[in-house]
């Protein structure tokens, strides 16, 4: 084998580190030295490692992580004939203990990154282990191929020749030789073969090879030994298990020649086995720790995705059914009782699961985190899933126990359910997904059906949430402007602002459709900035440009988030300043229900807002159950009754309770010194009634829909006229 060399350009490494070093090196040599088919003594095979440790530090706390000398490792370990498949895991064992350990503590990487690093090395050296052995059974296979071509060959010219070179070919080679006649009864065994059935002889010699039937055989392994041993065929070579004696499988290579006497008539059958077992058992293995989830040992995505892709190809008559199921309120148990207490919790979930899918074509599998799927197939899946769905949610009905503590869990849980080979895996997944947050926003503890509409909008909103700091960015938003009427001489009293977004794709949207996804994603800040700019911009420019008339006012409207952002006061000040504009021509519109319960330090900027001239509006008022006697520590100068209270008020006789409502909330305003706005004017007869009963202002379709700024400026000329 071929040693690294020790980097240089480093100098000589510091004591304390190298001794940990030689430390960790002693570690892994006592592991895996037993196991290891080596000449080598214990302080050379320690010289051996001790450069690939060396190499896993390096790579541990290089800054620019790479895996490769874990890789490299892996092969190493091969290349000295560690190829026990133990050797493998125990070296596994030995990284994830003990490498972060006495490795870990040179530099100020996190922790939590060393562990992961270590994690992603372990995976690497596997694989480089596995890549190696897989190299060496290539070349071992070649090497036993041309062999079994030699081994042929001699036995043919030992049966026409000599026994005695016979007998030094069959007995000396390094596979299982055995020989039988066209019937099955096996005639010879070599030393080799008996070794790998256990070492009885009586347990190979005088068989029919008939009696080696084995339940996981392929279905064409006897329909080629039958054309062999009819001289259709010279040979075949297939992969083939035997159980031995003891009831333990023996996994071969085998291949079966058919030999024929002078005449070439076929007589005997000769077949050389080559023992896979080992090999498979490393396959298997692997194979088994990549396709399960380490926690839960619940299969993980990937064999879940092979699953499902299974159940929708397309066959007559099948159905499939999928149960995507995320535990409410996971994080917060993970942020109070720590990670550990977490796994815990979902290793008891996971077993719950378990044992709501035992029926045939059902499997559950976690995909991550808090998120495990069921899936179900056969005929009958409208029913079936429903059930599965109910077991699911009964099954975490009960409480946990975690350190002490008894944890009650819930879920919400998005069904799917249809006919195969209509969708792909991907989209099945992603409609579970939609469909599971569906059941989360309405409440969780609950599950509901996957909806074609509801997945479309879904998608929509994901579009456009994706979309909209580029959307920002490439000026893709306007502003419209509504005219604020004053009741009593009918002139423009000022406007409000009224985002719109120009989207490439779905035309113009209105605030309703972006507005709630801007505040879900932090954008609302910079949007309500630049809105609050233009509108501030284009009211000065109404006062500079129009001295024949302008809004004496322009209303804003302030998201929630915006009232929590610690720069809105210091931004407001600064829009109107740059602007020119007087903080009494702006008006900042917060709805009613964003300061339902709001302590003083939420409305501190709004009474600084309101202390240097600003009008603050409590829009949509009436519809979040305010107490009215709270109206008092508000700092605000203007009530936005909300349209429903007047609507009623478009029929004539208007409905006298809402004549009363209003008149109430009417009176109290003026005596709290508060003007009064109503939105949603749309006929003659209601602006009527407002203006009787002591209303300020108003605004709706009844005078104008929201439109460019000329418009306004339209009204304006018309009122002076």
């Amino acid at each position: 084998m071929k040693v690294p060399s020790q980097p240089s350009g480093s100098g000589a490494e510091p004591d304390g580190l190298e001794d940990r070093l030689r430390r960790f090196v002693t570690i892994w040599s006592r592991a895996i030295f037993p196991v290891t088919a080596t000449s080598l003594t214990r302080a050379e095979f320690e010289g051996h490692l001790l450069p690939l440790a060396r190499e896993l530090r390096t790579a541990l706390h290089d800054r620019s992580f790479d895996t490769a000398p874990a890789h490299r490792a892996g092969a190493a370990l091969v290349a000295v004939h560690c190829t026990d498949p133990d050797a493998l895991s125990r070296t596994l064992g030995v990284i994830d203990s003990y490498l972060v350990l006495y490795c870990g503590t040179e530099q100020d990487t996190p922790g939590e990154e060393l562990r992961a690093r270590c994690s992603r090395l372990q995976h690497a050296m596997a694989a480089g282990f596995a890549q190696a052995l897989r190299e060496r059974t290539r070349v071992e296979q070649e090497a036993i191929a041309r062999s079994s071509l030699s081994a042929r060959s001699a036995a043919e010219v030992a049966l026409h020749a000599t026994e005695t070179r016979f007998r030094a070919v069959f007995e000396g080679a390094a596979i299982g030789i055995a020989i039988a006649d066209l019937e099955g009864n096996v005639l010879e065994v070599n030393e080799t073969l008996t070794r790998m059935f256990g070492g009885l002889e009586h347990h190979v010699r005088s068989k029919n090879v008939s009696e080696w039937a084995h339940p996981e055989d392929a279905p064409h392994v006897w329909r080629l030994y039958d054309e062999l041993v009819r001289g259709e065929r010279e040979h075949y070579r297939v992969e083939k298990p035997y159980y031995r004696g003891d009831g333990t499988v023996l996994w071969t290579n085998l291949t079966v020649s058919l030999l024929r006497d002078a005449e070439g008539f076929p007589q005997y059958q000769l077949a050389l086995m080559e023992d896979t077992t080992e090999r498979r058992l490393l396959n298997l293995r692997l194979r088994y720790e990549a396709t399960h989830d380490a926690l839960t040992g619940l299969p993980n995505r990937t064999l879940f995705f092979e699953r499902l892709e299974k159940a929708l190809a397309p066959a007559e008559g099948a159905r499939f059914g999928l149960c995507y199921l995320d535990l409410d309120g996971f994080k917060a148990i993970n942020d109070s009782l720590g990670h550990s207490a977490g796994d815990r919790l979902l290793v008891e979930v996971a077993d719950r699961l378990q044992s709501c899918a035992t029926a045939p074509g059902e499997m559950v599998a976690r995909l991550g985190g808090d998120e495990f799927v069921a899936l179900t197939t056969g005929p009958h899946t409208e029913r079936e899933v429903v059930e599965l769905a109910n077991r699911i949610l009964a099954s975490l009905a009960t409480p946990i126990g975690v350190d002490g503590r008894e944890l009650t869990v819930r879920g919400s849980v998005g069904v799917v359910e249809g006919p195969a080979g209509e969708r792909t895996a991907a989209e099945v997944l992603r409609s579970a997904d939609i469909t599971m947050y569906r059941a989360k926003s309405a409440g969780g503890n609950r599950f509901e059906f996957a909806d074609a509409e509801a997945d479309a909008r879904a998608i929509t909103r994901h579009g456009l949430t994706t979309a909209l700091p580029a959307a920002l960015e490439r000026g893709e938003f306007f502003i419209e402007y509504q005219p604020l009427v004053h009741l009593g001489d009918g002139t423009v009293h000022g406007a409000e602002a009224l985002v719109r977004w120009c989207h490439p794709q779905h035309g113009v949207l209105g605030p309703d459709r972006f507005i709630p996804l801007a505040e879900n994603t932090g954008l609302i800040v910079p949007l309500g900035r630049w809105v609050l700019e233009e509108a501030v911009r284009q009211a000065r420019f109404w006062q500079t440009r129009h001295s024949d008339g302008g809004p004496l006012r322009i209303n804003v409207n302030l998201s929630p988030t915006q009232l929590h952002h610690p720069r809105l006061v210091a931004d407001t000040v600064d829009v109107l300043e740059r602007s020119g504009l007087e903080p009494g021509a702006l008006c900042l519109e917060v709805t009613e229900s964003a300061l339902i319960g709001a302590d003083d330090d939420l409305l501190k900027p709004l009474r600084q807002l309101a202390e240097m001239g600003v009008d603050i509006a409590l829009d949509d008022f009436g519809t979040g159950y305010s107490n009215l006697a709270n109206l008092r520590r508000l700092p605000v100068s203007v009530l936005k009754l909300d349209r429903s209270f007047t609507r009623g008020m478009q029929q004539h006789p208007a409905d006298p309770v809402d004549l009363k409502i209003v008149e109430g909330i009417v009176s109290l305003a003026h005596s709290l010194k508060l003007a009064v706005t109503v939105e949603g004017v749309e006929t003659g007869a209601q602006a009527q009634q407002l203006r009787e009963l002591g209303c300020d202002t108003a605004q709706g379709w009844y005078y104008a829909r929201p439109g460019a700024p000329d418009r306004i400026h339209a009204l304006l000329l018309a009122d002076a006229v």
